[in-house]
């Protein structure tokens, strides 16, 4: 089971409260809420157009809010610009892995770290390519002749060479086989058991919702369900309407 990150004493490291977003003159993001405790895992559900992407992207800067507002570690973000807020601690792997094909893959994970120490940098690419040891194999490999799996291992890793606090992982599941899938969340499962704290979106609620500790179901650019992910995985109503599963319970992860 997810650990129980849910003391009182804990201050959320993310609180977003009451955001809207638009784009152009269409409103994508309507009075939405959440907060993401330290170490939490938190899952962001729902399905295609609901805002998911929109909001990780308000949160790390590439979408303005109209109102509302963004904290992150009880600082208000609003006036941030998104590169300083991967100094202070927030990485975006995002939706469609977005790697560099045409430069290495040893030199898409150097500009991951670009906020950091040359000495950290070194570090942070050792510690990548044991953790990805096929990357590791093809690190001067153009990225663009890599495998969809092997580039989303490779944009996870560019996200951590920040050595964030908060990590957004957009749909890592995306296009992949499913043998690739169960890899990708084996990754993420572990990240997770090493304490990072990650708000994950994935429409594969499946494979997204036994690893959470808390999620919150998006339609329509509103928050309209957020509760204990086990709750929210067992509730047919939810199931049904806005997971596209069964009404059979989940089994949570042991």
């Amino acid at each position: 089971m997810p650990a129980d990150t849910t003391s009182s004493a804990k201050q959320p490291l993310l609180r977003v409260h009451a955001v809207d977003s638009w784009y152009g003159h269409i409103q994508c993001l309507h009075d939405v809420s959440l907060e993401v405790l330290p170490g939490q895992l938190v899952a962001l559900v729902g399905s295609n157009g609901a805002g998911k992407t929109t909001l990780l992207k308000t949160i790390s800067g590439l979408q303005p809010t109209r109102h509302g507002s963004v904290e992150f570690d009880g600082r208000a973000m609003g006036d941030v610009p998104a590169y300083r807020r991967v100094g202070l601690g927030i990485a975006h792997c995002p939706e469609g892995r977005c790697v560099f094909g045409d430069l290495s893959v040893d030199e898409n994970l150097r500009l991951g770290g670009q906020t950091r120490l040359a000495a950290d940098v070194e570090r942070g690419l050792q510690r990548m390519y044991t953790m990805f040891p096929v990357l590791a194999d093809k690190r001067a490999q153009m990225s663009g002749l890599l495998s969809g799996g092997q580039q989303q291992m490779l944009a996870i890793g560019r996200a951590l060479m920040s050595q964030p606090r908060l990590l957004l992982l957009d749909e890592p599941s995306m296009g992949l086989a499913p043998l690739i899938v169960e890899e990708v969340f084996s990754i993420i499962a572990g990240l997770r058991r090493e304490g990072m704290t990650i708000l994950l979106v994935e429409q594969n609620a499946h494979e997204a919702l036994p690893l959470a500790d808390h999620a919150y179901v998006l339609e329509s650019g509103r928050v309209v369900h957020s509760g204990a992910a086990a709750d929210l995985m067992n509730d047919p109503m939810v199931r049904e309407a806005y997971l596209g599963l069964g009404v059979e319970p989940m089994e949570t992860e042991s």
